[in-house]
């Protein structure tokens, strides 16, 4: 090839490699898909790749568990959940809802997970299943601030489901250590599982129906079962049974 030839051919494969061309391809056709993976890339590139350890999945459950574990007391327990990133239903929610009432009170209440209204408020139970959850409270002298007899009252869930949908079991197993850790650093004597969702956390049952009026044992502690205000809202019948559990809690307390 004489010397401008050749001078021509490199100007015009420098021009082809600044307009983006990679590499050269030849007369017949070549089935990329059919050749190794290592197909194109230098061998120093393709050793590093086949040496470099495949990146471990992180597990949200033992994440959750360890976070949970670190926490020395309340306040800790709501900081570790606020910067716990495994929850997708945490991008959705307006605010964290850890807890309302009095901190270290006999009795601690578990419900399922915040509605719109204590999304918005940043605490449970505010909205109108709140509002007949303190009445029903105030009838056997209960309350979130009583001095006599207040109660600690925080759910299964800190973030709202979209749409108030009910919690997937994944999201429960989630949140499980947080709640577990809570009622330790919480220490109730008597845990109230109001709901489904809540039996299903605690107690690894569900069938609140079947479930509610029968004392048994969740976290080593006394755990009574009940139904949810919101279904007594829709339920209005089952409010007797409802007053049966309530007096039940206070007997159990020795408050009457």
């Amino acid at each position: 090839m004489e010397s401008a030839d050749f001078d021509t051919a490199l100007a015009l494969l420098e021009w082809q490699v600044e307009l983006g061309a990679t590499e050269a391809i030849g007369d017949a056709p070549v089935d990329c898909y059919a050749l190794p993976a290592t197909l194109g890339k230098p061998k120093a590139t393709a050793a590093v790749a086949a040496a470099t350890p495949a990146r471990a999945e992180v597990d949200p459950v033992a994440e959750a568990r360890a976070a949970a574990a670190a926490a020395v007391d309340l306040p800790g327990l709501a900081a570790a959940l606020g910067v716990f990133e495994h929850c997708a239903l945490k991008r959705g929610a307006s605010n964290l809802v850890f807890s309302d009432g009095t901190p270290g009170a006999r009795v601690m209440i578990v419900g399922e997970a915040p509605g719109r209204d204590e999304d918005l408020a940043g605490k449970p139970f505010v909205g109108r299943a709140g509002q007949l959850l303190d009445r029903m409270l105030a009838a056997i002298d209960m309350g979130r601030a009583t001095a006599e007899a207040p109660v600690y009252i925080t759910n299964v869930l800190p973030w709202r489901p979209p749409r108030n949908r009910d919690p997937q079991p994944e999201e429960i197993a989630m949140m499980r250590p947080f709640l577990e850790r809570h009622i330790a650093l919480a220490n109730p004597q008597v845990i109230v599982i109001m709901g489904n969702i809540s039996a299903q956390a605690l107690l690894g049952k569900r069938g609140i129906t079947r479930l509610r009026g029968s004392w048994t044992e969740a976290q080593g502690r006394p755990a009574l079962p009940m139904f949810h205000p919101a279904y007594l809202l829709r339920q209005p019948a089952a409010k007797r049974d409802a007053w049966s559990d309530l007096l039940s809690l206070k007997a159990r307390l020795g408050t009457g």
